[in-house]
């Protein structure tokens, strides 16, 4: 941001400190003590521009040579062939940077709603968060929300205004909108000047200077600002220094300021630092990755203003057991506690993880251990196993290049873990450390999947492990009722990605329809005969039973009775009638489905002294209840789920609305706080489906809800037809 009008990057190692870090483009960059780490994710609504951000960063620290395009898939931190071919990114990526000896890890986050779990990850991760907000596009709701969730935990922020080159960016709508949805507190450090229609320039609103940005040349020019220049920014130059003096920590300032003395630009620079550092001040900054300006105030404003892990709470620890396992800090001497939070897999290297070291240091060849808990109900049974580290790397994208170690604050990648999932913590072998596990955002669509031959069933079990793995808002199922392998997505955007790794692992697959559970019932009496007999010249079978059946109330489940009279049936036949009648109750008796809440009565039969037998009577139950259900009315029934549902108070009406329009049943409605209400409403799963979707569309992004499982309700007789034959 150069706000002291330097000449480039930020000279001092950041926040005081002194020293540099290893620095061997080859080798990879791996930091000495935690005062030279920043750890910063780049978080926005896709679209945004964060990815070319990141190019244009590493442009600008030479870091690579040229910056690549997203149309050609070049880019550093977007290679998954689902990135490529989506033009999108998908997956959290780290790119580190070396500025004057402090490490800067930036953490790319995509910025699609599919993909909240990668962006929860790098917060996770991150210490600071820097929002890329588009200069043509503005600020959505997502971006407002997401700004949101980052002050509830205190983290540091700042807004970088990106795409200035575009011919429809305006920075001052832009600026505007980011102070209407983030709050006072967001003041520009800059602003563009424009030359031509272009923003070939940034003013200092600190500095009173100008950087000029001259394609070809590595880093802008600077002069002092003109008089009509500084007249023209006089306004905004105040409005950000009393900002400043807001939040700084001298009582007095104020006062001096409002009578007229000059406050010095040390002092002001350094309140600001601490503002920002403690994210109570959040300034903004113009920049534009196509013609490089503002790359040179935005990596100073990085490495002086943003918080070293040192300023950074941790996690919750706990021992394996759940006790309290004491205080921990950021000490590269300290006991070892690391996080998985994201793995792929490589076919050379398998399991590749990417850890951030929040105390300890991690060395190749040390003996850790790896405890994974809290996932159950997404596959991830809880774990704990000891491993050994071979070789550690520095992460550049999808590139991995060596280093000899990574401290407390670092963030490095490891492979070749057999065990390792995404969430695990990593601690010493000797005192194994749990780290409280991050929210997860729930898979709410479902996807169903099935191979495309008997013999590609084996290596589809595979692959979804791998999958699975990897990917904790993933859920895989293979629902019991209807026997489907059925996937659990965030939405559209996601399952592909997900279906394009199975296919990349060889997996020939098809989707299919997803079937809802339903389930039958008799909605009235019915009565029915068994006969089972059978004889082909040697020992015959012989069974009949005769039952009366009757509908329970919901959820009764299943009663058999048995009115048998004078041992027409013997005792032991009795129980396999009630077994023959069970399994054609999950075999279904009209559609399919397994078949609930009725009372079987058996109130007669035969039996043969010599061909009646277990099997023979099974049969002749199965038969009955068959016959039964021919001359009863049989109801079908299907999942109703309780659905809890936040959205903007803007959007209250068109979501109730659609959930009329679903079948649902409205149970409520409350006030969340923040212009945001809470819809409560029973619906049919059928009308779920696709909700995650479709939500998503009617409120701009901004809606989220929930579902538990309530009860099953009968089918409507408009809607019982298609369900019957879906």
């Amino acid at each position: 941001m150069s706000v002291k009008g330097t000449g480039g990057p930020a000279k001092n190692p950041g926040r005081g400190t002194t020293g540099t870090g290893r620095a061997d483009p080859a080798a990879g960059v791996a930091a000495d003590r935690p005062e030279q780490i920043r750890n910063i994710a780049l978080v926005g609504h896709s679209g945004a521009g964060k990815t070319l951000l990141v190019e244009a960063l590493l442009a600008a620290t030479s870091a690579i040579s040229r910056m690549g395009t997203i149309a050609d898939g070049t880019t550093v931190s977007d290679s998954d062939p689902s990135e490529i071919r989506q033009q999108r990114s998908t997956a959290l990526s780290v790119v580190p940077l070396l500025v004057d000896g402090v490490k800067v890890n930036l953490l790319d986050t995509p910025g699609y709603p599919d993909f909240t779990g990668e962006l929860r990850a790098g917060l996770r991760a991150a210490d600071a968060a820097l929002f890329v907000v588009s200069a043509v596009d503005g600020v959505d709701a997502v971006t407002t929300e997401l700004w949101s969730e980052c002050e509830r935990v205190g983290m540091p922020r700042a807004v970088a205004i990106s795409r200035l080159d575009h011919p429809r960016a305006d920075y001052d709508a832009a600026l505007a909108a980011c102070r209407r949805a983030f709050g006072e507190s967001v003041l520009p450090l800059y602003l563009p000047l424009h030359t031509g229609g272009e923003a070939a320039g940034l003013l200092g609103l600190l500095s009173g200077t100008v950087s000029e940005y001259t394609p070809g040349e590595s880093g802008p020019a600077r002069r002092p600002a003109s008089a009509d220049e500084l007249a023209g920014s006089a306004t905004a130059r105040g409005e950000l220094i009393e900002g400043i003096i807001a939040e700084s920590e001298d009582e007095s300032l104020m006062d001096r300021y409002l009578g007229g003395e000059e406050i010095s630009l040390d002092v002001l620079i350094g309140d600001l630092e601490t503002a920002v550092a403690r994210g109570s001040f959040f300034p903004v900054l113009p920049t534009s990755a196509e013609t490089g300006a503002g790359m040179a105030e935005l990596l100073e404003m990085l490495v002086r203003a943003f918080p070293t892990p040192l300023e950074h709470e941790l996690p919750a620890v706990t021992e394996i057991g759940g006790q309290p396992a004491g205080p921990l800090t950021c000490d590269p001497d300290g006991p070892l506690v690391a996080e998985v939070v994201r793995t792929t897999t490589d076919p050379f290297l398998g399991r590749v993880c990417l850890v951030r070291v929040f105390s300890g240091t991690l060395r190749p060849d040390l003996a850790i251990h790896v405890s994974g808990h809290g996932l159950a109900d997404r596959g991830h049974q809880d774990h704990d196993s000891d491993e050994r580290l071979t070789q550690l790397y520095s992460p550049l994208g999808s590139a991995l290049r060596p280093v000899p170690y990574c401290i407390a604050g670092d963030i490095c990648a490891l492979a070749k873990l057999g065990t390792v999932e995404t969430g695990d913590t990593i601690s010493a072998k000797d005192r194994p450390l749990l780290i409280e596990a991050w929210e997860m955002p729930e898979p709410l669509m479902p996807v169903a999947i099935e191979a495309a031959s008997h013999g590609d069933e084996d290596v589809l079990a595979r692959s979804l492990g791998k999958v699975a793995a990897v990917d904790p808002t993933l859920r895989v199922e293979r629902n019991a009722e209807t026997h489907q392998l059925v996937l659990w997505c965030m939405g559209e955007a996601h399952a592909e990605v997900v279906l394009d790794r199975l296919r990349g692992q060889g997996v020939k697959l098809q989707t299919v329809e997803v079937v809802t559970p339903l389930r039958e019932t008799f909605s009235t009496p019915g009565a029915g005969h068994g006969r089972y007999v059978k004889q082909s010249g040697g020992h015959g079978q012989y069974a009949v039973c005769d039952i009366e059946v009757e509908p329970l109330e919901r959820g009764a489940g299943f009663e058999f009775v048995d009115r048998i009279v004078g041992g027409v049936i013997p005792g032991p036949f009795i129980a396999s009638v009630e077994k023959g009648v069970r399994t054609q109750m999950q075999k279904g008796v009209f559609a399919g489905f397994p078949v609930v809440d009725i009372r079987v009565t058996l109130v007669g039969g035969k039996a043969h002294s010599v061909d009646s037998s277990d099997a023979a009577f099974q049969s002749a139950g199965a038969l009955a209840l068959r016959e039964a259900a021919a001359a009863a009315r049989i109801q079908l029934l299907e999942p109703v789920s309780a659905v809890t549902i936040d959205v903007p108070d803007e959007y209250v009406g068109a979501v109730m609305s659609d959930l009329s329009a679903r079948r649902g049943r409205l149970t409520g409605t409350t006030s969340a706080g923040g212009e945001t209400t809470q819809i409560s409403a029973e619906v049919p799963d059928t009308e779920l489906l696709r909700y995650a979707i479709e939500l998503r569309s009617l409120t701009a992004g901004t809606g989220r809800f929930r579902r538990s499982y309530l009860r099953h309700e009968p089918v409507p007789s408009s809607a019982a037809a298609a369900a019957a034959n879906a």
